[in-house]
């Protein structure tokens, strides 16, 4: 709603914006080699074809129109659109240094604190030492492995919830449970990320998340003040930009209020009021932030407010892609029982009958069809052979794999901005659904079948379901045997 109310009072502006543009000397120069695109209006250029609900969709249409590399017009802003494997290569692989920084974006800049993360940081000095120091103490190898204890501890965990909860339904632990899956997977990814960042949990964590989740979903919003970034008046029109500031600063008085109880915890315990002298193997992130900030030993003063970004990006980005991505695998296997059963049968297998109380880390080698299924649902459909259909046989034997050495599988980035949460992200997707399939049966809610069951998506900084997954959970008590096809 408010987003046409914005392009009204836009409209009732026009004759202003024409002196803005005459006055400020904007014209195409025909001498620009620019890439094809869409037919445009004056003043809001392409903005009318992304009106719309799903522009992600809209923009796939226009790209199989226009081409690999399309130019959009919007607003002021000029924006290229890069949709195929090779033109995927080229930009962020053979010139990805040229295209490895971020650009100013109002919006962004607000949610950011101006890039004063890594996330979205400029390229640069700030950007590599931010981004060094979370994978080295957080994203590695090294790391992602120390945390294997706390992973397999908080997955079991929701694993008893959801059994408790099925036993205490009406019928028993036979009739299972309807359970909202994307409520409980989004709290896991938030207890894992917040374990390994905050050290636990703590005590705004309900309220951290659903503002978290309103300060990403303006983030993912289209907002007239990023694409007439030096018109006044759509500033002082709009009220996004004090939107953005209220949720922005609701999260970090949240942060501020953790790290300042960490800060005291740590000068209670006789640490000084900052971390603690030297590493150990138990520091947290907030821990490594503080202990930076009182060694003094980067090329920039590690304020609190740098502290906050980098809290923010993390908690941000880990929580909402991870739980996102199982959501998508539990729904894709719950309207494909086939592949359900596949899944499962692979996993009981390879566990054999012991009823164990979860799954560890060490049991994901041998998972094989499990890790195809979390990448059939990453999978880029414009690279595929029937691209519509859900068949994670389709990589079997394939050689790719999460790192974007292939163009046509970049889940997550490739080249200097490659997302470093690799292994985070998916060794949590990949121990959580080999749970959740090996100790229960997965049935859609009553009366729905896998034809009319609703995949609908909703567009905001990532591309998540419409309305929340529900599912009947049914504890699995013994193996069955499943005849084979």
């Amino acid at each position: 709603m408010e987003g046409w109310l914005s392009l009204c009072l836009m409209a009732l502006a026009m004759l202003m914006a024409l002196c803005f543009l005459r006055l400020s000397g904007y014209k195409n120069n025909p001498k620009k080699r620019l890439p094809p695109g869409p037919w445009t209006l004056p003043i809001i250029g392409s903005l009318h074809h992304l009106i719309g609900a799903l522009p992600h969709r809209t923009l796939t249409a226009l790209s199989r129109r226009h081409g690999p590399l399309m130019l959009l017009r919007l607003g002021e802003v000029q924006t290229v659109v890069v949709s195929s494997a090779e033109a995927v290569a080229l930009v962020m692989k053979t010139n990805d240094l040229t295209f490895s920084s971020r650009p100013s974006i109002p919006t962004m800049d607000i949610l950011t604190c101006g890039g004063k993360g890594f996330a979205f940081a400029p390229y640069g000095d700030h950007w590599r030492q931010m981004r060094k120091v979370c994978i080295v103490e957080l994203l590695s190898s090294k790391q992602v492995k120390r945390m294997e204890g706390i992973r397999a501890e908080l997955v079991g965990g929701l694993i008893r919830h959801i059994t408790h909860t099925a036993a205490s339904a009406t019928g028993g632990a036979a009739g299972g449970a309807i359970i909202n899956v994307s409520e409980k997977v989004t709290r896991l990814s938030n207890d894992v990320v917040s374990r390994a960042v905050l050290g636990g949990k703590f005590a705004q964590q309900g309220e951290y998340i659903r503002t978290l989740y309103d300060a990403l979903a303006l983030l993912g919003g289209f907002h007239l003040i990023d694409f007439f970034p030096s018109w006044r008046l759509v500033r002082w029109l709009s009220n996004e930009e004090r939107n953005m500031k209220k949720r922005y600063g609701r999260v970090q008085h949240i942060i501020a209020d953790i790290v300042e109880a960490r800060r005291e915890a740590t000068k209670a315990a006789g640490g000084g009021g900052g971390a603690s002298c030297g590493s150990t193997n138990d520091d947290d992130m907030l821990d490594v932030l503080l202990r930076l900030q009182q060694e003094d030993t980067l090329s920039f003063p590690l304020t609190s407010e740098i502290i906050g970004a980098v809290l923010f990006d993390i908690l941000g980005a880990a929580t909402e892609t991870t739980g996102i991505l199982l959501v998508w695998a539990m729904s894709e296997l719950a309207r494909h029982p086939e592949a359900m059963a596949k899944a499962q049968l692979e996993v009981r297998k390879v566990l054999g009958e012991d009823h164990r109380a979860v799954i560890t880390n060490s049991d994901l080698a041998e998972l094989h069809y499990v890790r195809m299924v979390i990448k059939e649902v990453l999978r880029d459909p414009e690279h595929w052979e029937n691209p519509e259909r859900f068949r994670p046989e389709r990589f079997e034997n394939s050689k790719m794999d999460y790192t974007g050495t292939y163009s046509e599988f970049t889940p997550f980035g490739t080249g200097r901005r490659q997302c470093p949460g690799i292994q985070f992200s998916s060794s949590l997707a990949e121990l959580a659904l080999a749970n959740f399939l090996y100790h229960f049966d997965w049935m859609l809610p009553d009366g729905e079948t896998p034809a009319s069951f609703d995949m609908s998506e909703k567009f905001t900084f990532t591309v998540s379901r419409r309305y929340d997954l529900h599912l009947r959970a049914i504890p699995h008590v013994c193996l069955k045997s499943m005849p084979s096809k």
